[in-house]
């Protein structure tokens, strides 16, 4: 036996002493660190992968369900609030969506963050993998059921399905896949730099959950405004309040049990996201909760700020977007002249967009001479051409839906009239249009207004319609002035090859978000999105919008060459209390060792230091001293 133990391990050896052993094994080693890394990166996606769920959808949004229902008689969609109660109703043609809705009263808004707080505890404790299967699991259902989301969508805010597609279907699975790969990283803790007086301590920023967030969101994009806040509240940990407008309520039961499936079909509560329908009067009981932690506002200016008053009232910070005027400069150098019906295609896109009712949508365009009378007959056209409709009920496909309500007509149709007395051509356009085929329909007619000018009222007030405003501009420096002469600054355009125009508007125009050669791309690349001046405060979107509803935690400790060695914070005994008379001259020193400017200042600090530290003084006598207490 003691041989055969002697021979092995003289074959070993030698194995191992030739030259071949080595590259031999090579190949095996590689093989094998790869297989465990592959291994590895499966086993980890597992736990992340999606889960497919159902549920019954409401009748609503099968096949053929719309052309069974006819629009209510005498039916208006801005009186759907009626006796303190809600009457779904599609703004495109009038009809009916379902029962009456019963909005929430201030006991149900106590009940619903109760819920979600509790259920928060333990969701604040989930790890990013297993937040990442919950967005996973909504990514794949929103994937699989395009038809029925953009149904709701089009049935509640009269918009076509290739509107819904791009403002309700395209930004919100890019919102959960870009969550997905950089969500983890945007909330991971960062390391922060220190100081020289602090050179033991290690700095980092922490990203922790804040709580119970809310949301108020507005009806132009029923779908995304609900999702959006939900996605980002979520994976930073919170539950979530959701109050959607009434005006497109109804979908957002349905929206509602898309993202509590996802949760249950991974094992969490619920409960973590809470669909609010309220009217104004209990509205302010939950924008002045204490048991928000956070409020997303999404809408107009004049109800920004009652809930920010009210937010006040629980000091809940809010982040406001509000309305825009956004303008789109047309540069007129050869390449941008040559190329203007790719300009047009796009501009055409950013004005009609779900009827105009859209916070990023072009509400100004502004042209360079050079370019100006070809946007001018070209989207002339275009404008007349459009064809109005209702998507669900049509045989053909209609450019351009409803707008949400008639409430606004009187107001642009005097804007419209009163810019044509002050010398603007209306080309097409500039009245509400009835339906032939859906009276009860709430349409404006596709507008081409040219010749404005920004002392007009109406290029300073935000239309929210289908209203092409063409304006003129001398020169870049001018369309600049242009572009910055309303209190909005929102986002904004700008069409040119000319690097150094193209830079001096992107730099000259006052606005929280600039897409070049574009029309609100920075959305579609999750970019964080806002607005200044009278557009609101704040981002939401990108590494910002996470960040936002988190607490950001400042963390100082000792780092761990300082613990090995036994160094941190002590107060020097000159300035232990009761503190010395050379006390005044150490905190000198430590400034100037700190942060002297020069050389020699620095010498002269440190010099002074050490020298007042080792000076034996004595402390002023307690019972002697100007304002001892006795």
């Amino acid at each position: 036996m003691s041989v055969r133990v002697n021979s092995l391990a003289e074959s070993i050896s030698s194995f191992f002493e030739s030259e071949d052993a080595w590259a031999s094994l090579l190949p095996i080693g590689v093989l094998s660190i790869v297989t465990l890394c592959v291994t590895s990166t499966f086993l980890r996606a597992r736990k992340e992968l999606a889960v497919r769920f159902t549920f019954q959808v409401p009748p609503q949004l099968r096949s053929g369900w719309g052309r069974k229902n006819e629009p209510a008689e005498q039916s208006s969609h801005e009186d759907i609030i009626r006796n303190g109660r809600i009457y779904p109703q599609c703004p495109a043609d009038g009809r009916p969506l379902g029962p009456p809705i019963d909005p929430a009263t201030d006991s149900a808004v106590d009940s619903a963050i109760s819920s979600a707080t509790r259920a928060q505890l333990r969701w604040a404790q989930t790890s990013f993998p297993e937040r990442r299967r919950v967005l996973r699991t909504l990514l794949r259902y929103i994937l699989d059921h395009q038809d029925e989301i953009v149904a709701a969508c089009c049935l509640d805010s009269g918009k076509t399905k290739i509107d819904a597609c791009f403002g309700e279907i395209l930004v919100t699975v890019e919102k959960l896949q870009w969550t997905i790969k950089h969500g983890e990283k945007a909330l991971r803790p960062t390391r922060r730099p220190t100081n020289l007086l602090m050179c033991y301590k290690a700095n980092t920023v922490a990203y922790e959950p804040l709580g119970v967030v809310a949301a108020c969101v507005s009806w132009n994009y029923p779908f995304h405004n609900f999702i959006s806040p939900i996605i980002s509240g979520l994976f930073a940990g919170n539950a979530i309040i959701v109050k959607p407008s009434e005006q497109t309520c109804w979908s957002t039961f349905y929206f509602t049990d898309i993202v509590r499936g996802a949760l249950q079909a991974c094992g969490h509560s619920p409960d973590l996201v809470q669909n609010i329908i309220c009217l104004p009067d209990v509205a302010d009981h939950l924008t002045s909760h204490a048991g928000l932690s956070h409020i997303t506002f999404i809408g107009s200016r004049e109800v920004a700020h009652k809930v920010c008053s009210s937010a006040a009232k629980a000091l809940s910070p809010v982040t406001v977007e509000l309305g825009g005027k956004d303008p789109a400069i047309v540069l007129d150098d050869p390449k941008t002249v040559r190329n203007v019906d790719d300009v047009i295609s796009i501009l055409m896109r950013g004005v009609f967009q779900s009827a105009g009712q859209n916070c990023i949508g072009i509400e100004r365009v502004i042209a360079l001479p050079a370019v100006h009378d070809k946007i001018l007959h070209s989207v002339r056209q275009k404008v007349r051409n459009l064809r109005l409709g209702s998507v669900l009920l049509d045989n053909h496909t209609p450019d351009m839906g409803s707008m949400i309500s008639s409430r606004s007509f009187d107001k642009l149709e005097g804007l419209i009239a009163n810019a044509v007395e002050q010398g603007a051509t209306l080309h097409c356009g500039g009245r509400r249009y009835r339906h032939p085929k859906y009276p009860q329909g709430t349409y404006f007619q596709p507008t081409m207004l040219s010749g404005v000018t920004k002392d007009m009222q109406i290029a300073q007030t935000e239309l929210f319609a289908p209203v092409f405003l063409l304006m003129k501009a001398l020169d870049v420096n001018d369309a600049i002035a242009i572009a910055n002469s309303t209190e909005y600054a929102l986002g904004a355009s700008v069409f040119g090859h000319d690097s150094q125009d193209v830079s001096k508007c992107v730099q000259g125009i006052k606005a929280g978000m600039v897409a070049v050669n574009d029309f609100g791309a920075y959305y579609a690349c999750s970019m964080p999105f806002g607005g200044v001046k009278g557009s609101g405060y704040g981002r939401f979107g990108g590494e910002e919008g996470l960040r936002a509803v988190s607490n950001v935690k400042s963390v100082c400790q000792d780092v761990w060459w300082a613990k090995t060695l036994s160094i941190q914070t002590r107060i020097p005994p000159k300035l232990q209390y009761p503190v010395s008379r050379s006390g005044w001259e150490v905190c000198k020193g430590v400034i100037g060792t700190g942060y002297a400017l020069q050389w020699s200042e620095w010498v002269w600090s440190v010099y002074g230091l050490v020298r007042n530290l080792m000076r034996r003084d004595g402390v002023e006598d307690q019972s002697t001293a100007n304002g001892s207490v006795e």
